[in-house]
């Protein structure tokens, strides 16, 4: 999926905030994106596997967050 599909994918969906961490990884803004593995980003399999990529290209480490936290 390229960007463009996937911002046009992401806003057709209205989820801004996905978008701002998009913009923050093209912006170097984000280091690292902590995730509990049994969530993941998105309930959309196909696009949340799609915004991880994306984001691990730009660089972003993805962070496997203990569920036992909180």
């Amino acid at each position: 999926m390229t960007r463009e599909e996937l911002i046009q994918a992401l806003e057709s969906k209205g989820l801004d905030e996905v978008l701002e961490l998009i913009e923050e990884a093209d912006n170097g803004e984000m280091d690292e994106l902590e995730l509990l593995p049994s969530l993941g980003l998105l309930q959309d399999q196909q696009l949340n596997d799609a915004v991880l990529e994306y984001l691990k290209g730009k660089g972003v480490t993805i962070v496997d967050a203990d569920e036992t936290d909180g």
